[in-house]
């Protein structure tokens, strides 16, 4: 039998000795805040994914707490405070690079519609999306008001209990993925909760129960609503968090792949096997091993290896059909397919800066005679670009390829006299024949009239 997801309003509390939570394990900074807030006569709880990883288990990223103090008056409590956010009023408390994050408690929009006209107002529109929700309440309507019951569990710092409004802790033990409310209702208000409900099942191991996951495949193209600087970042979250390949199937699964890479989806087969989606497939993998493995990610790499195969397929269209030579065509078709990448993903200057510098080093990387090889290897971004590179040949099988990618791969790491060894074999290979240029007919001799 499925459950009902309406809201669960029985409040559960578990005292201290009866959770795995401990103060310790949480950050000195937000310790400080909650203990203040307290302090100053005002309800404080921490709140979301801090509660939910400490009770898991797992390290939280960061720590986000709520309170009925409004925006103002945690202002007025903290020097280190600044106010952000318009959608939803914020308020900052910084500490260095660490920054936390403290709202007040969030009432039912619904049932405040005389406030629209003021400063504490909610805002929607036609589609149903929350465009302002700025209705503050008690913390029994805030846990309503969240997305998913295992974000909806509460450590008061006054006694040090975890409080549970949504039946959380038994979706926790459960590993269940459950929307508070109606589910559609919820994903109008804001698509992107389709997105952090696949996230979430990936990065924690769980299951979407059936009600949450039913409507978004239907709900799925009212992504294509929300700003791409927004979609921007949510992609960051969903593929360079060290889940990126569970929560690409799961993206797929939804279809909701496609409003985050519409140019993408034009290349998948039903069969899943197109070269494109392997290369996708690999790239996302490497990025998750290498994130266990607590190395670096650029996210240039992994635009500049999901978009690779549609760069080449436009830049050959564009050289065959306008007769421009294929370096022209290239650089034309890069500007091409990022600017229609970016208008659902807003990828940052500084970023595809960078993607362009590793795919034009692709169109480089066979010319290495004489000083070239070494100049290369001076790039800043020969490292991307080799690691693409060698990517391709696994994806391609490619002969020429497979040994370009050894020879770079050996080149690298050989001591100064073997490369030289390495670069004059370069030379002694065939010559590449150099197409001459047929010569021009020699115009006729007109005798001059003074000739004549």
């Amino acid at each position: 039998m499925v459950e009902s997801e309406e809201p669960r309003q029985h409040l559960t509390v578990i005292p201290r000795d009866q959770h795995t939570i401990s103060r310790s394990d949480i950050s000195d900074n937000a310790l400080k805040v909650l203990y203040r807030l307290n302090k100053a006569g005002y309800e404080a709880y921490l709140v979301g994914g801090g509660v939910r990883d400490l009770l898991l288990g797992k390290k939280p990223k960061d720590f986000d707490i709520t309170t009925n103090a409004t925006p103002d008056q945690v202002r007025k409590l903290f020097r280190n405070c600044r106010l952000v956010g318009r959608r939803f009023r914020l308020a900052h408390i910084m500490f260095g690079p660490e920054v936390i994050e403290v709202a007040t408690f969030r009432g039912h929009h619904d049932q405040h519609q005389e406030q629209q006209e003021t400063k504490n107002s909610s805002q929607q529109a036609q589609s149903g999306m929350l465009l302002r929700d700025n209705i503050f309440g008690s913390v029994e309507e805030d846990a309503q008001r969240r997305d998913f019951s295992i974000n909806s569990l509460y450590y008061s710092i006054s006694d040090f209990s975890v409080r549970d409004y949504t039946g959380g802790l038994n979706d926790l033990r459960q590993g269940v993925i459950r929307m508070i409310g109606d589910p559609e209702t919820r994903y109008r208000e804001d698509p992107v909760r389709m997105l952090r409900a696949v996230r979430f099942a990936a990065k924690l191991n769980m299951t979407v129960s059936p009600e949450t996951a039913e409507p978004i495949p239907r709900l799925a193209s009212l992504l294509h609503d929300i700003p791409a600087a927004r979609m921007f970042e949510e992609s960051l979250k969903l593929l360079q968090s060290g889940y990126g390949y569970p929560t690409y199937k799961m993206l797929c699964e939804y279809q909701l792949f496609q409003p985050l890479f519409p140019l993408l989806s034009r290349y998948f087969t039903p069969n899943g096997d197109s070269t494109l989606e392997r290369m996708v497939a690999q790239v996302l993998k490497n990025t998750d091993q290498r994130l266990q493995n607590d190395m670096r990610v650029n996210p240039a790499f992994l635009f500049s290896a999901m978009l690779w195969y549609p760069l080449v397929e436009h830049a050959q269209k564009l050289a065959q059909e306008s007769g421009l030579a294929y370096f022209d065509a290239f650089s034309l078709a890069m500007n091409d397919v990022l600017d229609e990448q970016c208008r659902s993903l807003a990828i940052p200057k500084r970023i595809t800066s960078l993607v362009r510098d590793i795919w034009q080093l692709q169109t480089r990387l066979s010319r290495r005679q004489g000083k070239r090889a070494y100049k290369l290897m001076e790039h800043p971004k020969f490292r991307a670009a080799y690691d693409l590179l060698c990517l391709r040949a696994e994806i391609e099988n490619h002969q020429e390829l497979l040994r370009l990618s050894q020879w770079w791969g050996e080149f690298q790491v050989a001591a100064p006299p073997r490369q030289q060894v390495m670069l004059r074999s370069l030379d002694d290979g065939p010559t590449p024949h150099r197409r001459s240029r047929p010569r021009r007919p020699r115009k006729p001799t007109v005798p001059r009239r003074d000739q004549a």
